[in-house]
């Protein structure tokens, strides 16, 4: 299918991507028209814009309408902590994505969870409610149904589900537990980032507590209120405990890490249907924990 190509006009000047290519005929839906800036299928002058980017008179958009990847269900051997008939919970490991966008069009968790029967919620990412950044592991819940797929949504907007995740940080924890409350989005400079300096903020609050000090490091048991884009990292930058081994926001290369000392470990909710008790924990993977026994040598 050939490009579409078109210049914002002086009456979309101003307006968000998203919005201006959803009223397209050839889009004619916002969920398409997300899907497609996800997927890195648009290019505003040439260059991938996110779906809040405010565009400008003159500006040339084109869209590759035939990029969108279609999903295949592929046998990952993904870890199951947890299933049921309804829902599953997953311990995903460091460096998978978790859904289709730009260079991963294939291999992502959500291809693995196709396989293990996830279902509901949006085409190119069914079952998923939440997410975990690419070089973060740890536990996630999946849906394997609509039903169950609306009922883990509203459960996490009710903070329904506790997460809680192990941090290894550099700097002096000035208090044994703390709660940041600070809005988060894209950074004003840099929109590959998130920040507290930003344009569009999002409410955001990250609590934590002490685990065991290390020295010049510190052992942190963080627990989400909300779940925005790299919330974790950005919140303990942000109060002087940057993550070790994080080369974005945090200690790149520090205590030979190769990614972020970031693992959620513990997983906790009442089942949408039965009401039990769900709480499933997973232990450090073998990175982090040689990286944890190393800070504490060098204690």
């Amino acid at each position: 299918m050939a490009p579409l190509r078109f210049r914002v006009s002086d009456a979309d000047t101003g307006a968000r991507l998203d919005r201006v290519l959803a009223a397209r005929p050839e889009v004619a839906a916002r969920s398409l028209a997300e899907r497609l800036i996800a997927s890195e299928a648009v290019r505003v002058d040439g260059e991938v814009r996110p779906k809040s980017y405010r565009l400008t008179a003159g500006e040339s958009i084109t869209v590759e309408l035939g990029g969108e990847p279609t999903l295949e269900a592929e046998e990952l051997e993904l870890p199951v902590a947890w299933e049921d008939e309804h829902l599953l919970v997953v311990d995903k490991p460091a460096g998978l994505v978790v859904h289709p966008a730009g260079g991963h069009r294939t291999g992502t968790l959500v291809h693995g969870v196709l396989a293990l029967g996830a279902e509901g919620g949006d085409d190119d990412r069914p079952g998923i409610v939440h997410r975990l950044d690419r070089d973060t592991s740890g536990l996630l819940v999946v849906a394997r149904s609509e039903e169950a797929h609306a009922a883990l949504q509203r459960l996490i907007r009710e903070r329904g589900v506790e997460r809680r995740y192990l941090a290894l940080v550099r700097g002096p924890v000035r208090s044994r537990t703390g709660k940041i409350d600070a809005p988060i989005g894209r950074d004003r400079v840099d929109r590959t980032r998130h920040s507290l300096d930003t344009a569009t903020p999002r409410h955001a609050v990250t609590w934590f507590e002490l685990v065991e000090e290390l020295g010049p490091r510190a052992l942190l048991e963080v627990r989400l209120e909300t779940g925005r884009t790299h919330q974790i990292r950005v919140h303990l930058q942000a109060v002087d405990l940057p993550v070790c081994g994080d080369p974005v926001y945090g200690v790149g290369g520090d205590l030979g890490l190769g990614r972020q000392f970031l693992h959620a470990h513990r997983l906790c909710f009442l089942h949408p249907f039965t009401g039990a008790e769900i709480d499933v924990s997973s232990p450090l993977p073998a990175d982090l924990a040689v990286a944890l026994e190393r800070a504490r040598s060098e204690a």
